[in-house]
Protein backbone atom coordinates (compact mmCIF):
# COMPACT_ATOMS: atom_id res chain seq x y z
CA UNK A 1 0.00 0.00 0.00
CA UNK A 2 1.23 3.38 -0.98
CA UNK A 3 0.75 6.71 0.54
CA UNK A 4 -1.99 8.42 -1.34
CA UNK A 5 -0.40 11.50 -3.65
CA UNK A 6 -1.42 14.88 -2.52
CA UNK A 7 -2.73 16.86 -4.75
CA UNK A 8 -0.96 19.86 -6.10
CA UNK A 9 -0.52 22.84 -3.65
CA UNK A 10 -1.48 26.37 -5.30
CA UNK A 11 0.97 28.72 -6.12
CA UNK A 12 2.24 31.79 -3.91
CA UNK A 13 1.46 35.09 -4.87
CA UNK A 14 2.76 38.27 -4.54
CA UNK A 15 6.92 38.89 -4.18
CA UNK A 16 6.50 39.14 -0.07
CA UNK A 17 3.31 36.14 1.42
CA UNK A 18 3.91 35.71 4.67
CA UNK A 19 5.54 32.22 3.76
CA UNK A 20 8.49 33.74 2.56
CA UNK A 21 8.39 36.40 5.66
CA UNK A 22 8.53 33.43 8.17
CA UNK A 23 10.99 31.67 6.48
CA UNK A 24 13.26 34.61 6.50
CA UNK A 25 12.23 35.50 9.68
CA UNK A 26 13.48 32.04 11.19
CA UNK A 27 16.92 32.45 9.49
CA UNK A 28 16.89 36.32 10.75
CA UNK A 29 16.43 34.19 14.64
CA UNK A 30 19.10 31.59 13.47
CA UNK A 31 21.84 34.08 12.82
CA UNK A 32 20.67 36.64 15.75
CA UNK A 33 22.19 33.79 17.82
CA UNK A 34 24.85 32.76 16.21
CA UNK A 35 26.35 36.68 15.99
CA UNK A 36 25.25 37.04 19.65
CA UNK A 37 27.42 33.69 20.77
CA UNK A 38 30.95 35.67 19.34
CA UNK A 39 30.73 38.67 21.92
CA UNK A 40 30.14 36.41 24.96
CA UNK A 41 32.69 33.76 24.83
CA UNK A 42 35.10 35.99 26.59
CA UNK A 43 32.85 36.31 29.12
CA UNK A 44 32.40 32.50 29.45
CA UNK A 45 36.28 32.57 29.47
CA UNK A 46 36.82 34.89 32.45
CA UNK A 47 33.75 33.18 33.92
CA UNK A 48 34.97 29.50 33.87
CA UNK A 49 38.84 30.42 33.95
CA UNK A 50 39.01 28.99 31.05
CA UNK A 51 42.63 29.18 28.83
CA UNK A 52 42.71 29.51 25.26
CA UNK A 53 43.02 26.02 25.06
CA UNK A 54 39.71 24.83 26.97
CA UNK A 55 37.99 27.44 25.02
CA UNK A 56 39.17 25.84 21.31
CA UNK A 57 37.58 22.39 23.11
CA UNK A 58 34.81 24.14 24.53
CA UNK A 59 34.22 25.47 20.80
CA UNK A 60 35.12 21.89 19.37
CA UNK A 61 31.61 21.27 21.05
CA UNK A 62 29.30 23.81 18.91
CA UNK A 63 30.75 21.98 15.99
CA UNK A 64 30.45 18.20 17.17
CA UNK A 65 26.90 18.88 17.74
CA UNK A 66 26.27 20.35 14.34
CA UNK A 67 27.62 17.33 12.93
CA UNK A 68 25.87 15.11 15.14
CA UNK A 69 22.19 16.31 14.64
CA UNK A 70 22.05 17.98 11.39
CA UNK A 71 21.79 14.44 9.91
CA UNK A 72 19.05 13.25 12.41
CA UNK A 73 17.26 16.48 11.63
CA UNK A 74 17.20 15.67 8.00
CA UNK A 75 15.95 12.42 8.78
CA UNK A 76 12.95 13.95 10.56
CA UNK A 77 12.11 16.67 7.78
CA UNK A 78 12.04 13.57 5.42
CA UNK A 79 9.45 11.74 8.06
CA UNK A 80 7.63 14.78 8.95
CA UNK A 81 8.45 17.37 6.27
CA UNK A 82 10.41 20.69 7.34
CA UNK A 83 7.76 23.25 9.10
CA UNK A 84 7.39 20.72 11.74
CA UNK A 85 10.44 20.35 12.46
CA UNK A 86 11.49 24.11 12.10
CA UNK A 87 9.04 24.50 15.05
CA UNK A 88 10.44 21.42 16.96
CA UNK A 89 14.22 22.71 16.63
CA UNK A 90 13.48 26.55 16.87
CA UNK A 91 11.75 26.16 20.18
CA UNK A 92 14.25 23.81 21.68
CA UNK A 93 17.18 26.25 20.34
CA UNK A 94 15.19 29.65 22.07
CA UNK A 95 16.36 29.10 25.72
CA UNK A 96 20.09 27.86 25.31
CA UNK A 97 21.92 30.95 25.25
CA UNK A 98 20.00 32.49 28.58
CA UNK A 99 20.97 28.20 30.56
CA UNK A 100 24.39 28.92 29.13
CA UNK A 101 24.53 31.78 31.06
CA UNK A 102 24.34 30.53 34.35
CA UNK A 103 26.56 27.04 34.03
CA UNK A 104 29.22 26.71 36.59
CA UNK A 105 31.47 24.74 35.21
CA UNK A 106 33.35 23.51 31.80
CA UNK A 107 31.40 19.82 31.84
CA UNK A 108 28.09 21.74 31.95
CA UNK A 109 28.74 24.16 29.53
CA UNK A 110 30.28 21.74 27.45
CA UNK A 111 26.65 19.88 26.92
CA UNK A 112 24.62 23.13 26.59
CA UNK A 113 27.27 24.25 23.85
CA UNK A 114 27.07 20.71 22.60
CA UNK A 115 22.99 21.59 22.26
CA UNK A 116 23.43 24.87 20.88
CA UNK A 117 25.31 23.77 18.33
CA UNK A 118 23.62 20.88 17.37
CA UNK A 119 19.84 22.64 17.65
CA UNK A 120 20.86 25.46 15.49
CA UNK A 121 22.63 23.39 12.60
CA UNK A 122 18.70 21.29 13.48
CA UNK A 123 17.20 24.46 13.07
CA UNK A 124 19.31 25.79 9.93
CA UNK A 125 18.47 22.17 7.68
CA UNK A 126 14.85 23.18 8.61
CA UNK A 127 14.55 26.09 7.44
CA UNK A 128 16.90 25.89 4.42
CA UNK A 129 14.41 22.54 3.59
CA UNK A 130 10.93 25.25 4.18
CA UNK A 131 12.90 28.12 1.93
CA UNK A 132 13.03 25.32 -0.78
CA UNK A 133 9.87 24.70 -0.87
CA UNK A 134 8.71 28.58 -0.56
CA UNK A 135 10.83 28.59 -3.58
CA UNK A 136 8.83 26.33 -5.41
CA UNK A 137 5.34 27.70 -4.26
CA UNK A 138 6.83 30.78 -5.83
CA UNK A 139 8.36 29.24 -8.77
CA UNK A 140 11.41 31.69 -8.55
CA UNK A 141 14.73 31.78 -6.33
CA UNK A 142 14.57 33.40 -2.75
CA UNK A 143 17.33 31.49 -0.80
CA UNK A 144 19.62 34.22 -1.15
CA UNK A 145 17.67 36.86 0.54
CA UNK A 146 16.59 34.47 3.45
CA UNK A 147 20.59 34.04 3.98
CA UNK A 148 20.63 37.45 3.93
CA UNK A 149 18.59 37.40 6.77
CA UNK A 150 20.62 34.90 8.04
CA UNK A 151 23.56 37.71 7.74
CA UNK A 152 21.57 40.77 9.05
CA UNK A 153 20.31 38.70 12.59
CA UNK A 154 24.79 37.88 12.73
CA UNK A 155 25.32 41.99 12.49
CA UNK A 156 22.64 43.03 15.24
CA UNK A 157 23.57 40.24 17.22
CA UNK A 158 27.60 40.87 17.04
CA UNK A 159 26.86 44.10 16.56
CA UNK A 160 24.83 44.64 19.88
CA UNK A 161 25.87 41.81 21.86
CA UNK A 162 29.19 43.64 23.39
CA UNK A 163 27.45 46.98 24.24
CA UNK A 164 24.49 45.18 26.00
CA UNK A 165 27.09 43.27 27.85
CA UNK A 166 28.54 46.26 28.93
CA UNK A 167 25.99 47.79 29.78
CA UNK A 168 23.41 45.47 31.60
CA UNK A 169 26.05 42.48 31.96
CA UNK A 170 26.17 38.76 30.33
CA UNK A 171 22.64 37.52 32.32
CA UNK A 172 20.62 40.68 31.29
CA UNK A 173 22.29 40.29 27.75
CA UNK A 174 21.18 36.82 27.27
CA UNK A 175 17.15 37.67 28.58
CA UNK A 176 17.26 40.59 26.13
CA UNK A 177 18.42 38.25 23.27
CA UNK A 178 15.83 35.52 24.49
CA UNK A 179 13.02 37.27 24.91
CA UNK A 180 13.70 39.55 21.28
CA UNK A 181 14.45 36.49 19.62
CA UNK A 182 11.07 34.74 20.97
CA UNK A 183 8.74 37.28 19.67
CA UNK A 184 10.70 36.71 16.08
CA UNK A 185 10.34 32.94 16.42
CA UNK A 186 6.30 33.18 17.71
CA UNK A 187 5.80 35.58 14.69
CA UNK A 188 7.71 33.07 12.21
CA UNK A 189 5.87 29.90 13.19
CA UNK A 190 2.44 31.61 12.81
CA UNK A 191 3.21 32.39 9.84
CA UNK A 192 5.35 29.30 8.51
CA UNK A 193 4.74 27.54 5.65
CA UNK A 194 3.25 23.94 6.35
CA UNK A 195 4.76 21.19 4.57
CA UNK A 196 4.83 17.49 5.38
CA UNK A 197 6.03 14.42 3.67
CA UNK A 198 6.03 14.51 -0.36
CA UNK A 199 4.21 11.56 -2.04
CA UNK A 200 7.81 10.83 -4.14
CA UNK A 201 9.24 10.69 -0.56
CA UNK A 202 7.09 7.94 0.77
CA UNK A 203 6.52 4.91 -0.92
CA UNK A 204 6.11 1.74 1.50
CA UNK A 205 6.82 -0.83 -1.47
CA UNK A 206 10.38 1.32 -1.99
CA UNK A 207 13.28 2.10 0.15
CA UNK A 208 13.39 6.09 1.11
CA UNK A 209 16.87 7.16 -0.73
CA UNK A 210 19.46 7.67 2.02
CA UNK A 211 22.79 10.00 1.90
CA UNK A 212 24.65 6.55 0.72
CA UNK A 213 21.76 6.40 -2.48
CA UNK A 214 23.50 9.20 -4.78
CA UNK A 215 26.81 10.88 -4.99
CA UNK A 216 24.97 14.26 -5.70
CA UNK A 217 24.49 15.72 -2.26
CA UNK A 218 28.12 14.70 -1.36
CA UNK A 219 29.85 16.45 -4.41
CA UNK A 220 27.28 19.62 -3.63
CA UNK A 221 28.51 19.39 0.33
CA UNK A 222 31.98 19.51 -1.18
CA UNK A 223 31.12 23.10 -3.05
CA UNK A 224 29.44 24.21 -0.06
CA UNK A 225 32.45 23.11 2.00
CA UNK A 226 34.94 24.57 0.13
CA UNK A 227 32.42 27.96 -0.09
CA UNK A 228 32.25 28.60 3.27
CA UNK A 229 35.85 27.64 4.15
CA UNK A 230 36.55 31.28 2.67
CA UNK A 231 34.14 32.81 5.02
CA UNK A 232 35.38 30.99 7.69
CA UNK A 233 39.18 31.87 7.05
CA UNK A 234 37.99 35.30 7.12
CA UNK A 235 36.11 35.71 9.77
CA UNK A 236 38.64 33.66 12.22
CA UNK A 237 42.12 35.05 10.97
CA UNK A 238 42.08 38.17 8.96
CA UNK A 239 42.19 40.31 11.71
CA UNK A 240 45.34 38.44 12.87
CA UNK A 241 46.82 38.45 9.34
CA UNK A 242 46.33 42.44 8.67
CA UNK A 243 47.96 43.41 12.34
CA UNK A 244 50.63 40.76 12.44
CA UNK A 245 51.87 40.67 9.06
CA UNK A 246 50.62 43.76 7.12
CA UNK A 247 50.99 45.96 10.31
CA UNK A 248 47.05 47.20 10.73
CA UNK A 249 45.84 48.76 13.91
CA UNK A 250 43.24 46.74 15.28
CA UNK A 251 40.73 49.19 13.92
CA UNK A 252 41.67 48.32 10.48
CA UNK A 253 42.24 44.99 10.93
CA UNK A 254 38.58 44.76 12.22
CA UNK A 255 37.31 45.88 8.80
CA UNK A 256 38.68 42.88 6.92
CA UNK A 257 35.67 40.75 8.31
CA UNK A 258 33.64 43.11 8.93
CA UNK A 259 33.77 44.57 5.15
CA UNK A 260 32.98 40.74 4.02
CA UNK A 261 29.90 40.40 5.94
CA UNK A 262 28.62 43.33 4.60
CA UNK A 263 29.07 43.01 0.93
CA UNK A 264 28.34 38.87 1.36
CA UNK A 265 24.85 40.42 2.95
CA UNK A 266 24.11 43.19 0.52
CA UNK A 267 24.60 40.87 -2.46
CA UNK A 268 22.66 38.21 -0.83
CA UNK A 269 19.59 40.73 -0.74
CA UNK A 270 20.17 40.98 -4.63
CA UNK A 271 21.31 37.51 -5.14
CA UNK A 272 17.60 36.20 -6.08
CA UNK A 273 17.47 38.55 -8.87
CA UNK A 274 20.63 37.84 -10.49
CA UNK A 275 20.11 34.07 -10.19
CA UNK A 276 16.79 34.07 -11.66
CA UNK A 277 18.09 36.00 -14.41
CA UNK A 278 21.67 34.40 -15.23
CA UNK A 279 21.23 30.70 -14.01
CA UNK A 280 22.50 29.28 -11.01
CA UNK A 281 24.90 27.50 -13.21
CA UNK A 282 26.60 30.89 -14.15
CA UNK A 283 25.65 33.05 -11.62
CA UNK A 284 27.74 30.15 -10.04
CA UNK A 285 30.70 30.34 -12.11
CA UNK A 286 30.72 34.39 -11.65
CA UNK A 287 30.32 34.39 -7.92
CA UNK A 288 32.98 31.90 -7.38
CA UNK A 289 35.62 33.34 -10.09
CA UNK A 290 34.76 36.55 -8.01
CA UNK A 291 35.69 35.16 -4.67
CA UNK A 292 39.23 33.30 -5.84
CA UNK A 293 40.25 37.10 -7.45
CA UNK A 294 39.15 38.68 -3.80
CA UNK A 295 40.76 35.80 -1.69
CA UNK A 296 44.34 35.86 -3.59
CA UNK A 297 44.10 39.90 -3.62
CA UNK A 298 44.07 40.36 0.34
CA UNK A 299 46.65 37.31 -0.21
CA UNK A 300 48.94 39.52 -1.82
CA UNK A 301 47.82 42.86 -0.51
CA UNK A 302 51.28 45.53 0.02
CA UNK A 303 48.94 47.39 2.18
CA UNK A 304 45.96 46.40 5.07
CA UNK A 305 43.41 48.92 3.36
CA UNK A 306 44.16 46.84 -0.57
CA UNK A 307 43.14 43.30 1.93
CA UNK A 308 40.19 45.05 2.98
CA UNK A 309 39.22 45.71 -0.26
CA UNK A 310 40.07 42.24 -1.18
CA UNK A 311 37.91 40.85 1.04
CA UNK A 312 34.76 42.61 0.70
CA UNK A 313 35.47 41.59 -3.04
CA UNK A 314 35.22 37.95 -1.98
CA UNK A 315 32.33 38.58 -0.29
CA UNK A 316 30.66 39.43 -3.19
CA UNK A 317 31.30 36.20 -4.53
CA UNK A 318 31.10 34.20 -1.95
CA UNK A 319 27.50 35.15 -1.10
CA UNK A 320 26.03 33.22 -3.68
CA UNK A 321 27.79 30.28 -3.43
CA UNK A 322 26.11 28.68 -1.01
CA UNK A 323 22.35 29.43 -1.25
CA UNK A 324 23.18 27.36 -4.48
CA UNK A 325 24.06 24.79 -3.29
CA UNK A 326 21.62 24.61 -0.76
CA UNK A 327 18.89 25.04 -3.30
CA UNK A 328 19.96 22.36 -5.82
CA UNK A 329 20.53 19.99 -2.76
CA UNK A 330 17.02 20.84 -1.97
CA UNK A 331 15.90 19.97 -5.42
CA UNK A 332 17.91 16.66 -6.05
CA UNK A 333 15.42 14.18 -8.57
CA UNK A 334 14.39 11.28 -6.26
CA UNK A 335 15.63 12.40 -3.09
CA UNK A 336 14.19 13.91 -0.15
CA UNK A 337 15.00 17.85 0.36
CA UNK A 338 15.83 16.91 3.63
CA UNK A 339 18.22 14.31 2.83
CA UNK A 340 20.41 16.49 0.50
CA UNK A 341 20.47 19.19 2.65
CA UNK A 342 21.36 17.50 6.16
CA UNK A 343 24.29 16.60 4.13
CA UNK A 344 25.19 19.33 2.66
CA UNK A 345 24.59 21.74 5.40
CA UNK A 346 26.69 19.39 8.08
CA UNK A 347 29.60 19.11 5.34
CA UNK A 348 28.94 23.13 4.28
CA UNK A 349 29.10 24.27 7.99
CA UNK A 350 32.25 21.94 8.66
CA UNK A 351 34.08 25.17 6.24
CA UNK A 352 33.23 27.50 9.27
CA UNK A 353 33.51 25.50 12.31
CA UNK A 354 36.47 23.18 11.74
CA UNK A 355 38.07 23.73 9.21
CA UNK A 356 39.38 26.99 9.88
CA UNK A 357 40.85 25.60 12.87
CA UNK A 358 43.59 22.92 11.27
CA UNK A 359 44.65 26.44 9.34
CA UNK A 360 46.05 27.13 13.05
CA UNK A 361 48.73 24.65 12.61
CA UNK A 362 49.61 25.43 9.10
CA UNK A 363 49.85 29.22 9.85
CA UNK A 364 52.04 28.20 12.98
CA UNK A 365 54.94 27.13 10.18
CA UNK A 366 53.80 29.02 6.99
CA UNK A 367 52.74 31.96 8.39
CA UNK A 368 48.95 33.52 7.82
CA UNK A 369 49.73 34.32 3.90
CA UNK A 370 49.97 30.89 3.18
CA UNK A 371 46.21 30.37 4.10
CA UNK A 372 44.86 32.92 1.52
CA UNK A 373 47.05 32.00 -1.04
CA UNK A 374 46.14 28.31 -0.92
CA UNK A 375 42.13 28.06 0.28
CA UNK A 376 40.86 29.90 -2.11
CA UNK A 377 42.50 26.92 -4.85
CA UNK A 378 39.56 25.07 -3.54
CA UNK A 379 37.64 26.98 -5.88
CA UNK A 380 38.58 25.69 -8.81
CA UNK A 381 36.49 22.35 -7.43
CA UNK A 382 33.73 24.52 -6.45
CA UNK A 383 33.86 25.61 -10.26
CA UNK A 384 34.65 22.41 -11.63
CA UNK A 385 31.48 21.09 -10.04
CA UNK A 386 29.71 24.27 -10.98
CA UNK A 387 27.36 22.41 -13.80
CA UNK A 388 25.46 20.78 -10.36
CA UNK A 389 23.90 24.02 -9.90
CA UNK A 390 21.39 23.16 -12.36
CA UNK A 391 19.24 21.69 -10.05
CA UNK A 392 18.80 24.57 -8.11
CA UNK A 393 16.99 25.77 -11.04
CA UNK A 394 14.25 23.39 -10.51
CA UNK A 395 12.56 26.30 -8.38
CA UNK A 396 11.10 28.29 -11.81
CA UNK A 397 9.06 25.51 -12.65
CA UNK A 398 7.99 24.31 -9.60
CA UNK A 399 9.41 21.25 -8.97
CA UNK A 400 11.67 18.42 -9.70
Amino acid sequence: MTTPVRSAAPPLTGSDPRERIAVSLLFLANGLYIGAWSPKLPVIAETLSLSPQWMGYLLLFFGVGSVTIMPIAGAQIARFGSSKVAMAFSILFLPLMLILTFMPNFASAAVIVFLLGGFAGAMDVAMNANAVEVEKRMRRAIMSSCHAYWSLGGLIGSATGGALIDQFGPAWHAVIITVFNAGVVALALAWLMPDGPHAEEHHDAAPRPSIFSSPLPWLLGFMALFSMLQEGIVIDWSALYLSRELGATLTVASLAAGSFHATMMVVRFAGDAVRDRLGAVKTMRVSGVIAFAGMWIGAFAPHPYVAVFGFALAGLGVANLVPIAFSAAGNLPGMAKGVGLSVVTAMGYSGTLFAPTLFGFVVEHTGYQAIYIGAPLLLAIVLALSGLARHADGVKGGGH
